[in-house]
């Protein structure tokens, strides 16, 4: 068969079950490898998504499902990013144009869309510990499942998979880590145990492994005794050709590698033999971030995650929006950086994410990539605010979850003035909930002095990021996976942050809106709306979860009309909380509150941003709607010339949405 062509003999459309890889050949495999490069190229291309971390596991993945059958036994993925081969394998392929669309397929593994899929897990670090958990319960069950945990782009570097590693060298059953060593995490991969990898990768091991799996192999038992003293064998020649000391080792695991994780065969070969040891094993897999794809392979960070893209022979051009709230946040740092010698951005393997590879390139010398480990990158900010520095340490929403207990232990309670740019706060499109940003405000808000800002448009981040090196507490300052919208207020004319106060936007005496952040274009666009029709609505830049500006509050409840508070952030314990709390602490009446934003008993799926906020009505015309109900206004009691008006100002997907 010729590799990579369409039509009635490619496999891949024909693949419903991973049962039919152990019917193949070996030629029909690797046609089946190229079709599945080739899909995930054209899906991502037109979705985006995750690429060179996929196009990096497709032998592996295949191998895996070749060896095992995961009906039964049991496949745990570390960042699951990177589990579209495992999709298209699993009898989704004729779905997979749906990926990261409303209504379809997942960009990570979901338990609701395949039995193969065990967690719903987006974040990097867990599979090691949830698979000794599930190997443990197993031998407690009687159960005779095999657990496989793939681990990848650098999550073998977090502190949780270290953990999960120290319990699993205590197990006394099978369980086999496979590390799929690519180089590189989301970016390239930082710290000593990179290191100490990389010195692996350059050694001679994998040929000497290839040799010596070939001649033991074929006399092998796949069980017992003589399995181990084969595997014994490989590994003192592996010692010796490497390193004496080996860390995996030290933690209780039989350690096999590094192996070329692109030769399909001698994986199926090697994992044959590894399946049924009753001891931890772990299986060192080196792999290209971005095969298949020059371009990508090329540049493995650029397109780890790209927008929609469209390749033309040896050139790639990735969809463009306008300016995000990422980019606007780089420029705001980059420059008060260069006025300030003390400013120091830091971020947890997130420098394109976050923006800060452009700071790096223009201020390396005071810029950090922690890696994947969030926790300690906040100690590390925390220690260099202690000695002198002002720290802006930018972090997912998301992801600064993990690193809760140090923001308060060695940030909050030394009364650090550390400074956390959450970017991806609130609803983050095609990526959906194991990425949404939607506690930052209640999680931080409990903490003493915390200072918690929303800016809404470009000039108010570096306004709120100017503020917060002022002050002497610790602050935070949360935006969106987002284009930045118009400017509020003419150039030049944005009101300075001052603590605890807000900015009226607009004037009206029919209804309060408060919004918060990226909320603001929304709330005056939703006025302009309602406007057609004769109902004349305040609109607040609140600009402050905490403090509150109980001026705010007071004059906006006084009007004795409904007050609407808009959020992108779950309806629990965001800023709409923190208004009817300063209302109860003022002794205000605060029944006329209406509070918007995500739900608070339900996770939102993925889908484009802007679906995700009409689903939750943060939209113009859901705040609209709201306002119009709030009245005893029918909601759809909307003239002609109105929704004229909703359509002119309604948002314009851009690819930063995807």
């Amino acid at each position: 068969m010729e590799h990579g062509t369409t039509g009635m003999n490619n496999i891949l459309p024909t693949l419903s079950s991973p049962d039919a890889l152990r019917a193949f050949s070996q030629a029909e495999l690797l046609q089946l490898a190229t079709e599945i490069r080739e899909r995930i190229i054209q899906v991502v291309g037109k979705n985006g998504g995750h690429l060179a971390s996929n196009l990096g596991v497709v032998e592996l993945t295949m191998a895996l499902h070749h060896v095992f059958d995961f009906k039964h036994d049991r496949l745990l993925w570390d960042v699951g990013h990177q589990a579209y081969v495992h999709k298209l394998l699993t009898g989704r392929q004729a779905r997979f144009d749906t990926l990261r669309k409303a209504g379809g397929i997942s960009g990570f593994p979901n338990t609701d869309e395949s039995e193969y899929d065990l967690f719903n897990v987006g974040h990097a670090g867990t599979a090691i510990a949830t698979a000794v958990g599930m190997a443990r319960g197993a031998s407690l069950m009687s159960d005779d499942r095999r657990v496989v945990a793939v681990v990848g782009d650098a999550s073998i570097f977090n502190g949780v998979a270290f953990e999960g590693l120290n319990q699993a060298g205590t197990l006394r059953r099978q369980l086999l880590v496979v590390l799929n060593d690519n180089s590189m995490g989301i970016a390239p991969t930082q710290g000593g145990m990179a290191e100490y990898l990389a010195k692996f990768r350059v050694s001679t091991v994998y040929e000497d492994l290839k040799r010596g799996v070939k001649r033991y192999l074929p006399s092998v038992p796949l069980i017992g005794k003589p399995a181990f003293q084969a595997l014994d064998h490989l590994k003192e020649g592996l010692k010796a050709t490497v390193s004496p000391h080996q860390i995996f080792e030290q933690l209780g695991f039989i350690y096999v590698g590094p192996t070329d994780g692109h030769d399909l065969e001698h994986l199926i070969e090697l994992l044959g033999v590894l399946k049924d040891v009753q001891h931890p094993v772990l299986l060192h897999v080196h792999t290209q971030k971005g095969k298949g794809a020059e371009w990508a392979l090329a540049e493995p960070t650029k397109f780890h995650s790209p927008k929609p893209f469209k390749v033309e022979g040896c050139r790639v051009e990735i969809q463009k929006g306008g300016v995000s709230y990422t980019s606007a946040f780089a420029d705001a740092l980059i420059k008060v950086a260069r006025e300030d010698a003390r400013v120091f951005a830091l971020t947890a393997a997130m420098p394109d994410g976050t923006g800060l590879n452009k700071f790096q390139e223009q201020i390396p010398e005071r810029y950090l990539d922690g890696g994947i480990a969030e926790s300690a990158t906040v100690d590390i900010a925390a220690g260099m605010c202690k000695a002198g520095m002002r720290p802006v340490t930018a972090i997912y929403s998301t992801f600064l979850q993990r690193a809760f207990d140090q923001i308060f232990q060695e940030v909050v309670l030394q009364g650090l003035p550390v400074i956390f740019a959450l970017d991806r706060a609130g609803l983050v499109g095609g990526d959906g909930p194991v990425h949404h940003g939607f506690a930052d405000i209640a999680y931080l808000r409990v903490f003493p002095k915390m200072v918690l800002m929303a800016p809404a448009d470009a000039a108010e981040i570096e306004s709120a990021l100017r503020f917060a090196l002022s002050q002497d507490a610790p602050a935070a300052i949360r935006y969106p996976r987002d284009t930045i919208p118009e400017p509020l207020f003419a150039d030049g004319q944005t009101p300075a942050f001052k603590l605890g106060r807000s900015v009226t936007l607009r004037e009206g005496d029919d209804a309060v809106i408060l919004a918060y952040g990226s909320t603001c274009r929304a709330a005056l666009d939703a006025a302009e709306v309602l406007s057609v029709d004769g109902i004349e609505t305040r609109v607040v830049n609140a600009r402050f979860a905490k403090p509150v500006d109980q001026d705010m509050v007071g004059s906006a409840l006084a009007l004795g009309v409904p007050v609407l508070t808009v959020e992108d952030h779950s309806v629990s314990g965001g800023f709409g909380s923190a208004v009817l709390e300063t209302a109860r602490d003022l002794g205000l009446a605060a029944d006329k509150v209406i509070i918007l934003g995500m739900p608070a008993d339900r996770f939102v799926a993925h889908g484009s941003r802007i679906g995700q906020l009409a689903e939750c009505g943060i939209d113009a015309a859901g705040i609209a709607a709201s306002v119009r109900e709030a009245l005893g206004a029918p909601k759809t009691s909307v003239s002609d010339a109105a929704l004229q008006r909703a359509r002119d100002l309604a948002y314009v997907p851009t690819a930063d949405e995807t």
